[in-house]
């Protein structure tokens, strides 16, 4: 638990193999309710596919950084209360938080 009261499990702690396919991480984030945070590139384009419309990720929660990984955990931090209120917008909905953190832009897909 960090300083804001929320949780990180990282893969390599989930029980998922490190190394485990991107659908099979995107179903386990998805069966658990969290938010599944990705620098891997593959990531995003697999939530357009699956998860904007109706389709087998339509409920995924991902907060994608497509920043330098040393700037991530800066970046996370500028854009925690817009991450923390797009969360709050969408409780008790199906729709999903996206979020994508870049270099100078913090982005939203509603």
């Amino acid at each position: 638990m960090n300083a804001a009261g929320h949780e990180a499990t990282f893969l390599r702690n989930s029980g998922l193999a490190t190394g485990s396919a991107d659908p099979v991480v995107c179903m386990y984030a998805t069966e658990s309710a969290a938010i599944l945070v990705a620098l891997d590139g593959d990531m995003k384009k697999l939530a357009q596919s699956y998860g904007m419309g109706a389709g087998r990720f339509r409920s995924l929660n991902l907060l994608k950084l497509s920043c330098p990984e040393p700037r991530a955990a800066s970046r996370i931090k500028e854009a925690l209360s817009l991450i923390e209120r797009e969360w709050r917008i969408g409780e008790g909905c199906i729709r999903r938080l996206f979020v994508e953190v870049q270099p100078n832009v913090i982005r939203t897909v509603r």
